[in-house]
């Protein structure tokens, strides 16, 4: 199991001697010991990524588009491999690790495709005087700082297309589950054969100093991050320094609004998908079910069976569907927004507590009768716990539902195709899933609106994010 920081090429302890232990959130037991970089470990990342850029841009771009390829097909071929190291230290059930990965190494497929499409423009300026050509050249030298949640899929969904456009990339994984990230950075440069360099990982104890450095690098012109709004605000003003390019995926509070005529089965399919997947710790994750009063008391029972009858156990464990959280921190925190919900006049109807014994269990919960303005409705809970609203009037509804600074996600079911564009184009969300409790895929943009993120991730926006926009008037 690689352990060590990755920087041009090499594999290295921390300059200062310094470690980080990775748990297993299942039974609190070491699974590692990874370096930790230092400021100086960061800089010289920093070093090697805009070194080894400048050769890559001028590589072909089939040649770029070829080697990515290599990667969607190399992580193909180690899935089951990869799966249990995201087992051992996210916790997720194998199943869902796998479901990662898959959907992990098609962001390195989709963008070998879109780096050989790389669109520019020639025109002629309105006088007649000039002609104009636009080209997207590389921004350079990426920062990417990525969390915990997804340990493959929120790397490759950044790496793949800023490799695409021409870019290197310094990666600041997170200290929960950076096992994953150095396992693909070895796959990559042994098995694939990418030039050293272009791949820096650099583990830390603290992100904020060494960050910040990377963020000072002359070299270093873009910050993709992934993680909560409250350290991508930072993130922000850091960048403002430097006028940095910034893309951010950052948190959610999504509403499941379920009309009186959807088909129940159907929404109940679409919930457990939508709240439970990867232990229910996805951004995009439903958060606030909002369901017309007729059929609350039908939807709130079977959601309540399909919730209480999935198996809580450690992620290897036959027929796991409902891994531990990530750390005690998660559970004393979903168990903060449970207790406070039932103090204000909430029911669990199954659920409510956590899971005594070894490992950072939560219980799959449903909670009834829950007030718009309860603090579980309001924050972002990163667990399995349901919080069922009624409502009675659609526009009273959307407006709750809209009453969030963030706007990821969103879920609309009904069984009419009118009323159901029509909400969904009225949910104030970057993603919206109409009768479906999935959503994302490389081959769409995704995003949120508000303070759920700027840019967008996926689809052929997603290769553009690591883009500049050059403009040359000539004539001939």
């Amino acid at each position: 199991m690689q352990t060590q920081l990755v920087i041009n090429g090499e594999r290295r302890a921390g300059s200062d001697g310094d470690t980080v232990d990775v748990l297993n959130p299942a039974n609190g037991e070491l699974v590692a010991t990874v370096a930790a970089g230092s400021v100086s470990d960061m800089v010289a990342a920093c070093d090697a990524a805009a070194a080894a850029q400048k050769s890559w841009a001028k590589t072909a771009p089939r040649t770029r588009a070829e080697l990515l390829r290599a990667c969607y097909q190399v992580m193909v071929d180690n899935a089951d491999m990869l799966a249990d190291i995201i087992v051992a230290e996210h916790g997720k059930p194998k199943a869902d690790a796998l479901g990662e990965i898959a959907y992990a190494a098609e962001f390195f497929r989709w963008n070998s495709e879109e780096t050989v499409r790389l669109h520019g423009t020639l025109g002629t300026n309105p006088a007649g005087t000039a002609k104009m050509i636009v080209h997207h050249p590389p921004v350079g030298v990426v920062l990417m700082v990525t969390p915990w949640n997804f340990p493959a899929a929120m790397i490759t969904r950044k790496v793949a297309p800023a490799l695409g456009a021409g870019n290197a990339v310094v990666i600041k994984p997170p200290k929960e589950t950076p096992l994953t990230a150095l396992a693909l950075a070895d796959l990559f440069e042994k098995e694939v054969g990418l030039p050293p360099g272009l791949i820096n990982m650099v583990t830390t104890k603290s992100a904020s100093k060494p960050v910040q450095a990377a963020m000072d690098h002359d070299a270093v012109r873009m910050v993709s991050f992934t993680g909560s709004t409250e350290v991508g605000r930072v993130l922000l003003h850091q960048a403002a320094d430097r006028v940095l390019k910034v893309a951010m995926e950052l948190g959610g509070n999504a509403p499941f609004i379920v009309f009186a005529d959807a088909d129940l089965d159907l929404a109940v399919e679409g919930a457990i998908a939508a709240k439970m997947r990867h232990s229910a710790e996805t951004c995009t994750a439903a958060n606030r079910f909002f369901v017309e009063e007729p059929v609350m008391e039908e939807f709130g029972q079977k959601l309540a069976a399909a919730m209480s009858a999935m198996k809580v156990a450690e992620g290897n464990t036959e027929g796991a569907q409902v891994g531990p959280l990530i750390n005690q921190d998660a559970v004393d925190n979903v168990d903060r927004l449970v207790t406070s919900a039932v103090a204000g006049g909430a029911t669990a109807v199954t659920g409510g507590s956590p899971v005594d014994g070894p490992g950072f269990f939560y219980p799959p919960t449903v909670l009834t009768g829950v007030r718009p303005d309860a603090d579980v409705a309001r924050e972002e809970i990163f667990g399995p716990v349901a919080p069922l609203i009624p409502f009675t009037d659609e526009d009273e509804m959307l407006a709750q539902a809209n009453d969030t600074e963030m706007g990821l996600m969103g879920y609309v079911f009904t069984q009419d195709l009118a009323r159901g564009l029509r909400v969904s184009e009225q949910v104030q969300a970057g993603m919206v899933g109409l009768n479906r409790g999935v959503v994302s895929d490389p081959a769409a943009p995704f995003g949120g609106m508000k303070q759920s993120g700027l840019g967008r991730e996926g689809a052929s926006e997603g290769i553009y994010e690591f883009c500049e926009t050059q403009y040359i008037a000539t004539n001939w």
